[in-house]
């Protein structure tokens, strides 16, 4: 457990790092208004850049059980943690509605 959240921090740290980079590479790239040369040379970098920098490569993982099968994107927990957390009270103006 401990090395899953070691090696997810690592990954999230290698994409903000190279995130701008990379953002400013797929710009010109796309840009009409650069030379084909320097068109070129962005798509040459970008193809040599390390896979791990690309935000696709991060999977969403719940923040307590690093559960990624069942993650909810609003609240950054698995399912049956948010569940949990919502009937112990600890999320606020969430309860459980029953017709």
């Amino acid at each position: 457990m401990k090395k899953i959240f070691a090696k997810d921090k690592k990954n999230r740290n290698t994409v903000k790092q190279l995130e701008l980079k990379h953002f400013i590479l797929k710009q010109i790239s796309n840009d009409s208004n650069f030379s084909k040369l320097t068109v070129w040379n962005s798509l040459n970098k970008l193809t040599h850049l390390d896979r791990r920098s690309s935000k696709t490569y991060i999977s969403n993982r719940c923040v307590k059980t690093i559960n990624k099968k069942t993650f909810n994107k609003l609240s950054n927990f698995s399912r049956p943690v948010f569940f949990k957390l919502v009937k112990s009270g600890q999320i606020s103006s969430m309860r459980k509605s029953s017709w």
